[in-house]
C-alpha cells in the first residue's frame, strides 16, 4: 500500500502491522452504505471510531466487541437495525457512546459500560427497550427489571444515608460513653456516689425479687 503523505510515497507491506498503529477512524456524513464490515474488528487498537451520519444499514457486527481499546463510538444517524449486541459490553474502556436516531430493536444490554450511559445515547430508536430508556420489555414481570435499574442510584444512596446515620449513632454512644467512665475514673467523688447508687438500687432489686419469690410460694402452700 502506498501513501503519499508530505509529499513523500511511503511504501506498508504488512498490513497486520498498519492496522495495529491505527487508533482513530472517522468516516462521518458521508454516503456510506452497506453493513458495517466485520472486518473492523481487527482494529484492536482503535480509540475512536465514528461512522454517524451515513446510509449503514443492517445489523451491529458483534465483531465490535473485540475492540476493547475503543474509548468512543459514534453510530448515530444510521438506518442499523437489529439488536445492540451483548459483546459491546466487554468495551471497559468506552467513555463515549452514541447509537441515536437509528431502526435498533430489542433489549439494551446490561453490564460494565453499558450502564453508565444516559437515554440521549440511544433515543430515535423506538424499538429499544430496558434501562436507560423509559420503554419497557414485555418480558419484563410490570417492568421490574427496568424499575429495578432506574431505582439502583436511588436504593444506593438511601443506603449509604441509613450506614451514615447509623455510623453517626455508634460513634456519639462510644464517645459518651467513654467520656462518662473517664469522669468517674478522674472524679473519685462521683465515682464513689455513683457505686452506692449501683448498690442501693441491687439490693433493692434484691429485696423485691425475694419478696415477689415468697409471696409466690406462700399462694400455692
Amino acid at each position: 500500500m502506498e501513501v503519499v503523505m508530505k509529499g513523500k510515497a511511503l511504501m506498508y507491506g504488512d498490513s497486520n502491522r498498519i492496522l495495529s498503529l491505527v487508533t482513530s477512524l472517522d468516516l462521518s456524513g458521508n454516503n456510506l452504505y452497506g453493513t458495517i464490515p466485520r472486518e473492523l474488528g481487527s482494529l484492536r487498537g482503535l480509540l475512536s471510531l465514528n461512522l454517524s451520519g451515513n446510509h449503514l444499514n443492517g445489523e451491529i457486527s458483534k465483531e465490535v466487541g473485540s475492540m476493547q481499546s475503543l474509548v468512543s463510538l459514534d453510530l448515530s444517524r444510521n438506518e442499523l437495525s437489529g439488536a445492540i449486541p451483548s459483546t459491546m459490553a466487554y468495551l471497559t474502556s468506552l467513555e463515549s457512546l452514541d447509537l441515536s436516531s437509528n431502526n435498533l430493536s430489542g433489549r439494551i444490554p446490561s453490564g460494565n459500560q453499558l450502564q453508565t450511559f444516559n437515554e440521549s445515547t440511544y433515543t430515535s430508536n423506538p424499538g429499544l427497550c430496558g434501562f436507560p430508556v423509559k420503554q419497557i420489555c414485555e418480558n419484563d414481570d410490570n417492568g421490574a427489571g427496568t424499575r429495578n435499574n432506574n431505582t439502583f442510584e436511588e436504593d444506593g444512596a438511601g443506603s449509604q444515608v441509613w450506614l451514615s446515620y447509623l455510623g453517626t449513632a455508634l460513634e456519639g454512644f462510644v464517645v459518651g460513653f467513654w467520656i462518662f467512665w473517664d469522669t468517674l475514673i478522674l472524679k473519685s467523688n462521683w465515682k464513689d456516689a455513683y457505686l452506692s447508687y449501683i448498690d442501693r438500687q441491687y439490693d433493692r432489686f434484691y429485696v423485691i425479687v425475694a419478696i415477689t419469690f415468697n409471696r409466690c410460694k406462700n399462694s400455692y402452700v
